[in-house]
């Protein structure tokens, strides 16, 4: 892990990690497959997850006002099972399964509501029973490939937020699953010291992305923002479905 093509790549990942974490659509699911360009994905998802929680700290702060602790309190207990699901199963299902799943449901949602418009009705309320069953879903493939963003949003996208409070309940949300997944990544053998040691010098990086991303969710207009949401949705959905069919 040395080299003018890793650092760049390693580089580019952490800004796409704490730009993500300041509230900018789906960009933090980019860091992987960047990472992933100079070295193997497993390897790129054990280095770059202690950036993605001190990356966490930060959004932390920033969005400490602006969350919906009622989707919280639903997404987060089904996410904790997904992450166990999917700490049990990390030896037996292939990621690229994950990645064809995941591709799909995402590319479903973000179409349908690109071909009939999102509805200028009410926002629909948070219900229990969906919210655990994709909190799941979400946690389940965060721990298996670090893409848990499509599930999530096509349970969080209905309840129409504002952009500042889905930028904030995104960022809590997975704060919490990141910070879950540290004692199984360990267990796994994914957190190595050179690792952490790479990590440690990215950390600076992610940290001044993460002001950058909470800069741009404010001046973004609400209706762009969540127009470039979905269609991140569904170009990283299709990137996802790509990836797992040719694999």
């Amino acid at each position: 892990m040395d080299g003018i093509g890793f650092w760049m790549a390693a580089v580019a990942a952490a800004v796409c990690v704490g730009a993500g974490k300041g509230g900018i659509p789906i960009v933090g699911m980019l860091s992987v497959p960047i990472l992933a360009l100079s070295i193997s994905p497993v390897t790129a998802a054990g280095l770059l997850l202690p950036v993605y929680v001190v990356s966490d700290m930060f959004g932390l702060w920033a969005y400490r006002k602006a969350f919906d602790a009622r989707v919280l309190a639903i997404l987060l207990p089904g996410a904790m099972v997904g992450i166990g699901l999917g700490w049990a199963a990390a030896s037996t299902v292939p990621e690229n399964w994950v990645r064809v799943l995941v591709g799909l449901i995402g590319v479903s949602f973000a179409a349908n509501l690109i071909l009939r418009g999102q509805k200028d009705g009410p926002p629909k309320r948070a219900e229990v029973a969906p919210g655990l069953f994709w909190g799941a879903v979400a946690g389940f493939t965060s721990f298996v490939s670090h893409s848990g963003g499509p599930p999530y949003q096509v349970y969080t996208l209905p309840l129409k937020m504002t952009k500042t409070v889905f930028a904030g309940t995104s960022t809590i949300a997975f704060a919490v699953i990141n910070a879950a997944k540290l004692l199984p990544y360990w267990h796994l053998g994914q957190l190595t010291a050179d690792n952490l040691h790479i990590a440690l010098m990215l950390m600076p990086v992610a940290a001044a992305a993460v002001f950058a991303g909470v800069w741009l969710v404010k001046v973004l207009p609400e209706k762009l923002f969540f127009r470039l949401v979905i269609w991140a949705l569904l170009i990283l959905s299709v990137q996802l479905l790509w990836t797992g069919l040719r694999a």
